[in-house]
């Protein structure tokens, strides 16, 4: 519904949703905040670091379920998808909350893992509710859309961190307090706005989206800057702590202005923009561009075959990449396989480092490992946003396959592994810098990739079978390679647990994983081979519909 409002309306409330979903973005990033709380488990529960790193990977498994929200998102509503996934977070860290905070005692380790799984799994629905949603708000727009959404989530951790260390000295069980509340908060605000709207109609409305885009990419990275400054400054106590904290929160609602000025411009533009039939073209506007290059594979592929007038054989007729995919469909390609494989190798070698993150930090002789937390989160956003907003401005003007993208970013983390490897001065800087930084390429620029190749249709599903590899990396590269080789190099602790300190702790974890990645850009490379006359139609698509409109 919504197709009855007025266009004025109509955009001011696409806007809202979107300032919406930054804020539900900005507090969704809580599963990469585990190094944050990590050792107050280690200690409280005595457990070795393989029995560690399986927590973060119960954690992580939480995204497996993700499926269901995929699932429920063809069929529910997406206010009713954001209020699970809050409901299932204030579940998950609110337990956790009480065991840190020894307001219980520590529960069976069985039990956390449920409960750290469905901490994780929140995260899976409103990612999903988000994701979904925005993309077909602004199919046209879909690398800005991805690369913004993409870099809060990147933010949240920093934002989370650096809050709690700012109101709360850093102390693990008010951190667990953030975790379970503000995103619970957020997503009810979320609810009432949040919504699918028809997307944009005319090159005209397609521009404003880009300006305004632009307004979103400046104020994102205003707050980057701002969270990065805060933590080189260091000073984190008293009332310069509370004015920080009042200035990021001011900056994370300052979008909400977009939806206001948005609103007066469609009311000054006057009634020749509100005719009766404009107002359901959108739809139908959006399905005809979305369906370009599905018409044109179409008219190809029928045009080899004998022309018989039987409907079975026009059926069965083989989808193309383009077109939208079934689950099944999608998974019997062989270019879903290659960019899944591809996105184990980014992701999951990424999640290794960032959920031992604190034992990295400890083990090359640093106390405090929140800034090495906060520098991963604040230099993803930077990987997602420059990420998602360069593929779409390359794509538009050469038809650059987004794929090319993700193997730049495996190379350049190989490098950061390697680095790390060695235990050069400063490598642990750096390597935060660089992993941070592929790590969000490559989210913002698979979610883009997988509409683009398997269509919008059944896109829920498909991301959140892609995200499978979250779950499945952190089990692999954190839980069996990091935990293995990690106790291997450790020494027994009294009272249980273990613990290493030197370079070569995890040397070796780091070679390997600089292995995956190169291994990853040679499956991104063939990807981004098998794509190129895709990408090349999408290209032509745009420029043809920017011609056209240049001379109407």
């Amino acid at each position: 519904m919504g197709i009855l409002r007025s266009p004025s309306s109509s955009s001011a409330l696409k806007w809202l949703g979107f300032v919406t979903a930054v804020w539900v973005q900005s507090i969704s990033g809580n599963n990469y905040t585990f190094s944050n709380y990590s050792s107050a488990l280690k200690s409280l529960m005595n457990l070795n670091q393989l029995q560690l790193n399986n927590l973060s990977v119960a954690k992580d498994v939480g995204k497996a379920f993700g499926i269901l929200a995929g699932l429920a998102s063809d069929r529910l509503s997406t206010p009713v998808i954001l209020l699970i996934g809050s409901l299932e977070g204030l579940l998950g860290y609110g337990v956790q909350w009480l065991v840190v905070s020894r307001t219980i005692t520590p529960l069976p380790y069985w039990q956390m893992c449920i409960f750290l799984c469905m901490g994780g799994n929140s995260t899976t629905w409103m990612n999903t509710a988000v994701l979904v949603t925005c993309i077909r708000n602004f199919r046209r727009n879909r690398g800005p859309v991805s690369g913004i959404l993409k870099g809060y989530v990147g933010l949240s951790t920093a934002i989370f961190t650096d809050l709690c260390t700012a109101l709360f000295s850093n102390d693990p069980a008010s951190f667990l307090v953030l975790l379970a509340v503000v995103p619970f908060a957020v997503c009810l605000t979320a609810v009432f706005f949040l919504r699918e709207i028809p997307p944009a109609s005319s090159a005209a409305e397609e521009n404003e989206e880009t300006r305004y885009f632009a307004v979103f990419n400046i104020v994102a990275v205003v707050v980057a800057v701002y969270l990065q400054s805060y933590d080189i400054i260091g000073i984190k106590t008293g009332a310069f702590s509370v004015a920080f904290a009042s200035i990021l929160l001011f900056l994370l609602f300052s979008p909400i202005a977009i939806p206001f000025h948005s609103f007066i411009r469609s009311l000054n533009r006057g009634e020749e923009d509100v005719e009766g039939g404009q107002i359901q073209e959108p739809l139908l506007r959006s399905t005809e561009k979305e369906e370009e290059v599905a018409v044109a594979t179409a008219a190809a592929a029928v045009a080899v075959v004998v022309e018989e007038e039987n409907p079975m054989e026009e059926r069965k007729r083989p989808v193309v990449l383009g077109e939208d995919h079934t689950i099944m469909e999608a998974m019997l390609t062989v270019d879903f396989w290659v960019l899944f494989v591809s996105f184990l190798c980014g992701v999951g070698t990424g999640l290794a480092v960032m959920n031992n993150m604190g034992q990295i930090g400890l083990a090359l002789g640093y106390t405090d490992v929140s800034i090495f937390v906060s520098m991963t989160s604040i230099w993803g956003f930077c990987g997602r946003i420059l990420s998602g907003t360069l593929s779409e401005h390359f794509l538009k003007k050469a038809g650059t396959p987004r794929p090319l993208w993700n193997a730049a970013s495996q190379i350049l983390m190989a490098v950061g592994y390697i680095l790390m490897a060695l235990a050069v001065p400063n490598s642990l800087y750096i390597g935060s810098m660089v992993v941070g930084v592929c790590y969000g390429v490559r989210l913002a620029i698979t979610v883009p990739t997988a509409s683009e190749l398997f269509g919008l249709k059944y896109y829920g599903l498909i991301y959140n079978i892609l995200v499978l590899n979250l779950p499945l990396g952190s089990f692999l590269f954190s839980g069996l390679l990091a935990g293995f080789l990690y106790d291997a190099e450790a020494t027994p602790t009294p009272g249980g647990g273990n613990t290493c300190v030197g370079a070569h702790c995890y040397r070796l974890i780091f070679l390997v994983m600089a292995l995956a990645s190169i291994i990853g850009v040679g499956l991104d490379i063939l990807l981004a081979y098998r794509t190129k006359e895709i990408y090349a139609k999408i290209h032509a698509s745009k420029k043809a519909k920017k011609s056209g409109s240049s001379l109407s």
